[in-house]
């Protein structure tokens, strides 16, 4: 059995039984708890495989191939699902998942006055450009360990479609992944979503609905309405942990490979842009777990990056202060309700109304000596400007704005690094 656990309630699910998405608990009018559900258990010093395929390297770390193995399938048949998936997404979107290139850019370093090293880890190059694919591969390879070990939580899902609240990078990771399944996908996207990102939705077979900010509205629009089609039926298949812890998992993989690139020379500090906070909230999780088994000897200090246009992760931070995390969590409102203007920036692909998995962030800022940054609309450019000029990643300025934080605060770490995800469409 595989078990998932509630981090703000305590509720344990049988993931073979019930889906690894929401908490049982969730929902309930005038709860305060952050309800997200996380592994409540992981292998123990994990092998890590040989192949170039993250989702076959790391297997042994992922809940969804535990559940495989648990339920009686083999190695080889793990094997095969990923092996099919890849196939298809080589012929929706010309790649598959393979490792991802981080380099040290010393002439980046020196553009920007840095003596020491900054890492970039570059996923421009990944699946539909970005690491989100990262996210959804991993809940994709759960929906058909289910179908494929025919266990209860599996019953009836080809019925439903999947569901996604996007701007951009995360619809299209979702849309490529559900093609290379075979899964229908609705999506829905503020109206000044970029016309290449629309047409590109189109022709990979989702359907889009445009959601525009009602009056009185708070919140994201988009969000809302994917809550509602979930309500409806809908299978979430986005990156907000609430509504799908299992999301977060894929998204290690990214940490692991980091971690296996870092060896002994982990760097000071991790920066790291923020949107709805899957991103850092699975490298919180990966490194955690890397160094818990051996892979890093200590954490870099996680710092978080989000823009002044919409900060609510920062004023989250601000607010905890030394208060219990656990604490925290049973009070959700106290912390964290969506950014009260309507968010405007360059990096427009971090403008979440909301941090949703911000508590998984606090907790990784608390264990390894991180913190937020704020960085203004200068910095998020001259971020962009520097990461064209001095490397040759067609990253977009939602792609480099951990590298704003870098430029905001030089005082943080000798060696440094950052994460370039989402190419400049």
């Amino acid at each position: 059995m595989v078990t998932f656990v509630c981090h703000g309630c305590g509720a344990r699910v049988d993931v073979g039984q019930h889906l690894a998405f929401v908490c049982p608990n969730a929902g309930r009018a005038g709860d305060e708890i952050d309800h997200v559900l996380v592994a409540a258990a992981e292998a123990g010093a994990p092998q890590i495989g040989r192949e170039d395929d993250p989702f076959l390297r790391y297997r042994a770390w992922l809940s969804p191939y535990r559940l495989a193995r648990a339920a009686g399938l083999a190695d080889g048949t793990w094997g095969d699902l990923v092996g099919e998936l890849d196939r298809a997404l080589v012929a929706v979107d010309g790649r598959g998942f393979r490792l991802t290139p981080m380099t040290d850019r010393r002439p980046l370093a020196a553009a920007l006055g840095r003596s020491g090293a900054l890492w970039v880890k570059d996923e421009t190059g990944n699946v539909a450009g970005s690491h989100k694919a990262r996210h959804l591969m991993g809940v994709m390879l759960y929906l058909r360990v289910l179908e494929t070990a025919r266990l209860p939580a599996g019953d009836g899902l080809r019925a439903r479609r999947l569901a996604i609240a996007s701007c951009g990078n995360a619809a299209l990771a979702a849309a490529v992944v559900a093609r290379a399944a075979n899964w229908p996908l609705d999506v829905f996207i503020p109206p000044d979503a970029d016309a290449s990102v629309k047409a590109r939705l189109i022709d990979l077979g989702a359907s889009i609905t445009i959601c525009d900010r009602r009056p009185g509205e708070v919140g994201d629009p988009c969000y809302r309405r994917f809550r509602e089609a979930v309500a409806a039926g809908a299978l979430a298949f986005g990156v907000q942990g609430p509504d799908n812890g299992l999301a977060i998992e894929g998204g290690r993989t990214l940490a692991f490979e980091m971690a296996e690139a870092f060896g002994a020379a982990v760097p000071d500090a991790l920066f790291v842009q923020v949107g709805g906070g899957a991103l850092a909230s699975g490298l919180a999780q990966g490194l955690a777990l890397a160094r818990a088994c051996g892979l890093i000897a200590r954490l870099p200090r996680l710092v978080t990056v989000q823009t002044a246009g919409c900060a609510p992760l920062a004023r989250a931070w601000d607010r905890l202060g030394d208060l219990d995390l656990s604490e925290a969590a049973q009070t959700r409102s106290r912390f964290m309700w969506a950014w009260e203007t309507p968010p405007v920036s360059l990096a427009h692909g971090i403008l979440d109304d909301e941090t949703y998995d911000w508590w998984a962030i606090a907790e990784g800022m608390r264990a390894s000596g991180g913190r937020t940054v704020v960085v203004d609309e200068g910095q998020v450019a001259a971020a962009y400007a520097a990461g064209r000029a001095h490397t040759d990643i067609p990253a977009s300025a939602t792609g480099t704005a951990g590298l704003a934080g870098v430029i905001a605060r030089p005082d943080m770490g000798g060696d440094v690094a950052v994460i370039f995800s989402g190419v400049e469409r």
